[in-house]
C-alpha cells in the first residue's frame, strides 16, 4: 500500500512538475514527441550553425566572463560560465577557425583561454561546476578537460599558455594513484570513486606529452587506461562508467571512456588497446537502430535502458566509431557514425530564436533524462566536432 501511495504521488508531482512549466518548454515537448523532422539540413549548415550558437552562449553567460555559458533552458534562461567545457570547446573553436577562415573563432577561443587561465588555481588544477560555485573545490576531470584546452592553445598561439598548460598536467600527474586511477578530487558526481570514464582525462595528457616529450605524462596515460581497461567486460561494457548510475551509464560517459583509449591507440599504436576498442564500439554499434537513434542509457548487455536519446553521446559515439574506420577501415563503423549525426542534425532547431538556433538539446526529445529542456554547450561542441570529423572522412572518399 505505502508503495502504491509512492508511485500516486510522484506521478501527481511529475503532472504538477509539467502543467506548470513555461510555455515554450511545453510547446518544444509537444513538438519533440511528434518525432524528429524528415529532413536533414545538411554538414555544412549544422557546423555553421553550431559554431555560430557557440559564439552566442559565449557572450551570453551570465558571469560576463569570456567563457562559454554552460547551458541554455527552457524554463531558467541562460546559466554562467562553465570552466570544464569552455577548456574543450577552445580546440573545436580553433578547428572551425581553419575549416572556415573566420577569424573571430580564433579570436573567441583566445579569449576563453585567457578567461582559464586567470582563474587557475596556484597549484594548477581548476575548480568543478559553473564559476561562482563555493566553495570552489579542484576537480580532476575538470582539470583534464581544461588541459585539452590549454595544449590547443600552444599549438595555435605559442608559449603564452605553455606554463599553466605545464602546472594542469603535472598537478594531474601528481594527484593519480599508484595503479593510474584519480580517486581524489572528484566533486559534484553522485557516483563517488574512480572512474572509467577518466581515461578522457588521460587523452588530455597525452595532449601535453606531445609537446613536453620529457615530462612522465605519456607514463601517466597508459597507467590509466592500463587500469579502466581492469573495469572493461568480456562484451566491452564498462564498470564505474557513469555519474549517477553505473548499472545503466549515459552513452555520454561511454563516449568519454571509448574516446580516451582511441586517443592512447592513436599514440602509441598499441593492438590491445585497439581490439579493446573494438569491443566496446561493437556494443554500442549493436544499439544503434537504423535511423540513428541510440538509447541515452544502455544496460551491461548493450540493451535499451531508456526511450530518449541522449544526443551529447551519440555524437561522442559517432567521432568513436569514425576515429575506427579511420583506424580499421570498417564500414559498420563509418555508416552507423553517419546516421548517428545524421540523427542529431535532424533534431538541431535551424530556425527561429538565436537562443535555440543551432543548439543541440540535452536529450531528445527535450524531456528525456538527460537534461531535460536543456541545451548544453557540450552537446553543441561535440555535434560541430563530429560534423567537422564526417566532413573530412566524405571528402577524403571523395563523397
Amino acid at each position: 500500500m505505502l508503495r502504491k501511495t509512492s508511485e500516486s504521488l510522484r506521478w501527481i508531482a511529475a503532472k504538477l512538475i509539467k502543467y506548470t512549466l513555461p510555455e515554450n518548454a511545453r510547446l518544444e515537448a509537444r513538438r519533440d514527441r511528434l518525432g524528429l523532422p524528415s529532413e536533414d539540413p545538411g554538414i555544412e549548415k549544422a557546423i555553421e550553425l553550431g559554431a555560430n550558437w557557440l559564439r552566442f552562449a559565449q557572450d551570453c553567460s551570465t558571469s560576463h566572463d569570456g567563457g562559454v555559458s554552460a547551458r541554455y533552458s527552457l524554463i531558467e534562461g541562460w546559466a554562467a560560465s562553465y570552466p570544464e567545457t569552455t577548456g574543450y570547446i577552445v580546440p573545436t573553436m580553433l578547428a572551425y577557425a581553419g575549416l572556415s577562415g573566420n577569424t573571430w573563432a580564433r579570436q573567441r577561443a583566445q579569449r576563453m583561454l585567457d578567461w582559464l587561465v586567470s582563474i587557475q588555481f596556484p597549484d594548477g588544477c581548476f575548480q568543478a561546476g559553473l564559476i561562482g560555485a563555493t566553495p570552489p573545490l579542484p576537480a580532476t576531470f575538470d582539470t583534464g578537460q581544461i588541459l585539452l584546452g590549454l595544449a590547443s592553445g600552444v599549438r595555435e598561439f605559442g608559449d603564452i599558455y605553455r606554463e599553466p598548460m605545464i602546472r594542469a598536467a603535472d598537478w594531474l600527474v601528481k594527484t593519480q594513484d599508484k595503479d593510474g586511477a584519480w580517486r581524489r578530487n572528484q566533486p559534484g558526481v553522485r557516483f563517488r570513486g574512480e572512474k572509467a570514464y577518466d581515461t578522457h582525462v588521460a587523452w588530455a595528457i597525452l595532449e601535453a606529452a606531445r609537446l613536453e616529450q620529457d615530462k612522465p605524462y605519456a607514463d601517466s596515460a597508459t597507467a590509466n587506461v592500463k587500469w579502466a581497461l581492469k573495469l572493461q567486460r568480456d562484451n566491452g561494457w564498462f564498470e564505474r562508467c557513469c555519474t549517477g548510475d553505473p548499472t545503466r551509464p549515459l552513452t555520454h560517459t561511454l563516449g568519454y571512456a571509448l574516446r580516451g583509449i582511441l586517443e592512447l591507440y592513436r599514440f602509441n599504436r598499441d593492438a590491445v588497446l585497439l581490439e579493446s576498442s573494438r569491443k566496446t564500439a561493437d556494443g554500442v554499434l549493436s544499439a544503434v537502430r537504423e535511423d540513428g537513434f541510440l538509447p541515452g542509457r544502455l544496460y551491461p548487455d548493450w540493451r535499451s535502458a531508456a526511450n530518449w536519446a541522449c544526443l551529447t553521446g551519440s555524437v561522442q559515439i559517432a567521432i568513436c566509431f569514425l576515429m575506427l574506420f579511420d583506424f580499421v577501415g570498417d564500414e559498420r563503423y563509418r555508416d552507423a557514425a553517419y546516421a548517428l549525426t545524421r540523427y542529431v542534425r535532424r533534431s538541431m532547431i535551424c530556425e527561429g530564436s538565436s537562443e535555440k538556433r543551432g543548439a543541440i538539446k540535452g536529450s531528445f526529445p527535450v524531456d528525456g533524462g538527460y537534461l531535460k529542456y536543456e541545451f548544453p554547450n557540450w552537446a553543441c561542441k561535440f555535434f560541430v566536432d563530429a560534423n567537422m570529423l564526417e566532413k573530412a572522412v566524405r571528402e577524403r572518399e571523395g563523397v
